[in-house]
C-alpha cells in the first residue's frame, strides 16, 4: 500500500508504516459506542457541595502538601472557526453583496468600538463593512484570522488591553502559585510560538511586579508523530495533489503526551478562550480552588485506602474501599473469584491518576457531558462522551443523553503522581477505542479524519474521575468574535 517515498515521509514525522496502518484499521473497523449505563446526574455521579463542604475544599487546597502547581493551558490552532462568519460575510462583500441587518459581520461592524481590539488608527473607516473586515481579518489590518487565540485582545480596562493569554497569566497569579512562581505549560502551534513569546514578553515583568509572583513559562507542541492519517470515501489513504500523504493533527487527545511531560504533581487545566473580564475572577477562583482541593482530598484518602492495603489487607478494609470507590467514584467492580484477585482488582482501581471535573448545568439542548458508563473489564467508572461518541440509534442511550443535567466546560484538575510519589505514565491510562471520525476537506475534496481519543474523554479513560458541580459564571468561552459582546467579557 505504501511506496518507499510515503515509509519515508512516514518515517520523518517520527512514525513508522505500521502505525499507520493501524490508523487505516480504525476507519476501516471504526469505534465502539460507549456501554451508557445512566447519565450522571446529582443524583449520583455529579457531586454538588454545600456552602460548609466547598469552604472545607478550598482550606484544604490551601493547607495541603503539593508537589508543584501548574496550569496548563490548551492554546494551539489558529483563530480562523472564531472568525467564521465574519470571512463569509468578507466574500459576500467581495463578490458585490450587501449584508443583512442581521449578518454577524453588520452586528460586528455596528459595535465595532466595544471590542477590545479596536484601534481607531487601524480602522480608520470604521462604518464601512469591507474595510473592517479586511483590516480585522487580514495582513491589512490585525491579522486576526490568521493568529491563535491566545495573542487576541479579548478585555479592556482603563489601564491596559488583554490578551487571553495575559487573562490566564493573571489566573494563574490569582490561584494556582507554587511557593511565590506560576508554572504555566501552554500548549502552541510551532508556527506561533513567536506570536506566544511576544505577547507574554509585553506583561510578563509587569504581572510580577504587581502580583507578586515569578512566570515559570514552558510552551510545548503537538510532535508531528501524533497527527493521524486521512482518507478518502473509500478508507484509502488520501494524497495531496503531489501525490503526497496527507496528516493532519489528531485532535486534543494529542495533548495527552504533552500533559505527560509535565512534572508537577498538581494541574489545572482550561482551554485558552476560557477567561473572563477581572471582575468574575473572585467567582473562577473560589470554583478553582474548590476543585483543587477535592482533588487533594480525593488523593489523600486514596493514598491511605494504597497504605493500608499495603500494610494489613483485611476484608473489613476491601469492603470499606470498596464502599468508597462506588459513592464517590461511581466505580462497581465485578464478584472477584478469590480475595487475592479482589485485592489485586482494587489495588489496580485506586492506584491511577486523577481528575476533578466540573460541570456546569445544561441550559439548552444537552449534548456530551458526563456518564456513567460500563468498561470492558465489567466496571463502572465516570466518563466525559462527547455527542459524536453516543449511539442516537440505541434507545438506552439516546435516553441517557436526554436526561442529561449537566455539560462539560473543560474545568479540570489532575493529580499526577501515585501514593509513592511517583510520576504516572498516563500514555497506559488512555482507550484506545474512544477516538471518533470527522468529516473535513482538503484542497476542495472531502476526507476523513481519524481524532485520538480526547484528553478529557478516552485519553483519560482510565482515570479515577469526580465531577463536581460549578456554576455557569465559571463558563465564558469565546466561541466566535461576538461572543466578546457577552458581560463577561466586559
Amino acid at each position: 500500500m505504501f511506496t518507499q517515498s510515503d515509509i519515508l515521509q512516514i518515517e520523518g514525522r517520527g512514525s513508522s508504516a505500521g502505525q499507520v496502518e493501524k490508523q487505516l484499521n480504525c476507519f476501516r473497523k471504526g469505534f465502539p459506542w460507549m456501554k451508557i449505563v445512566a447519565p450522571a446526574t446529582p443524583e449520583r455521579g455529579i457531586m454538588v457541595l454545600s456552602e460548609k463542604h466547598a469552604d472545607e475544599c478550598v482550606a484544604y487546597y490551601r493547607s495541603a502538601k503539593v508537589d508543584g502547581r501548574c496550569k496548563f493551558v490548551p492554546a494551539s490552532g489558529a483563530a480562523s472557526r472564531m472568525f467564521k462568519d465574519m470571512f463569509s460575510a468578507l466574500a459576500k462583500l467581495e463578490a458585490g453583496e450587501n449584508l443583512s441587518p442581521e449578518d454577524p459581520a453588520s452586528k460586528l461592524v455596528a459595535r465595532l468600538r466595544e471590542f477590545a481590539f479596536y484601534d481607531s488608527k487601524v480602522f480608520d473607516h470604521p462604518d464601512d463593512p469591507r474595510d473592517v473586515l479586511e483590516k480585522l481579518l487580514t495582513d491589512k489590518g490585525l491579522s486576526y484570522g490568521s493568529k491563535p487565540k491566545g495573542v487576541l485582545k479579548f478585555h479592556r480596562y482603563p489601564s491596559e488591553v488583554r490578551t487571553a493569554i495575559a487573562e490566564h497569566l493573571v489566573e494563574a497569579a490569582s490561584y494556582m502559585q507554587d511557593n511565590g512562581v506560576c508554572h504555566l505549560t501552554i500548549t502552541i502551534s510551532p508556527e506561533h510560538r513567536k506570536l506566544f513569546e511576544d505577547a507574554v514578553g509585553q506583561v510578563k515583568a509587569e504581572y510580577e511586579a504587581r502580583f507578586g509572583v515569578k512566570y515559570d513559562i514552558r510552551f510545548t507542541t503537538q510532535a508531528a508523530s501524533t497527527d493521524t492519517i486521512a482518507v478518502d470515501d473509500k478508507n484509502k489513504p488520501f494524497r495531496k495533489s503531489d501525490g503526497s500523504l496527507l496528516f493532519r493533527p489528531a485532535g486534543h487527545g494529542a495533548l495527552i503526551y504533552n500533559l505527560n511531560e509535565v512534572e508537577e504533581e498538581l494541574v489545572s487545566i482550561k482551554n485558552i478562550d476560557n477567561v473572563a473580564s477581572e471582575k468574575l475572577l473572585p467567582t473562577t477562583k473560589k470554583y478553582k480552588e474548590i476543585l483543587l482541593g477535592s482533588a487533594l482530598i480525593v488523593r489523600d484518602q486514596i493514598y491511605q485506602y494504597l497504605d493500608e492495603l499495603d500494610a494489613a489487607p483485611s476484608v473489613e478494609l476491601c469492603n470499606e474501599i470498596e464502599d468508597y470507590l462506588d459513592r464517590v467514584l461511581c466505580v462497581q467492580i465485578p464478584l472477584a473469584r478469590s480475595e487475592e484477585e479482589r485485592i489485586a482488582m482494587l489495588r489496580k482501581k485506586l492506584d491511577r491518576p486523577i481528575r476533578v471535573c466540573g460541570m456546569v448545568r445544561n441550559e439548552g439542548e444537552p449534548g456530551g457531558g458526563p456518564y456513567i458508563i460500563a468498561g470492558k473489564d465489567g466496571c463502572t467508572s465516570l466518563q466525559i462522551l462527547e455527542s459524536v461518541q453516543i449511539n442516537k440509534d440505541d434507545e438506552g442511550a439516546s435516553g441517557a443523553m436526554a436526561r442529561a443535567t449537566h455539560f462539560n466546560p473543560v474545568d479540570l484538575v489532575c493529580c499526577l503522581r501515585n501514593y509513592k510519589g511517583e510520576r504516572f505514565d498516563l500514555t497506559k491510562y488512555v482507550d484506545p477505542d474512544a477516538g471518533f471520525i470527522s468529516s473535513k476537506s482538503f484542497e476542495g475534496r472531502p476526507l476523513k479524519a481519524l481524532e485520538l481519543p480526547g484528553l478529557w474523554n478516552g485519553a483519560m479513560s482510565d482515570w479515577n474521575t469526580l465531577f463536581v458541580e460549578v456554576p455557569v459564571e465559571t463558563f465564558n468561552p469565546v466561541k466566535t468574535v461576538l461572543d466578546l459582546l457577552r458581560d463577561a467579557h466586559k
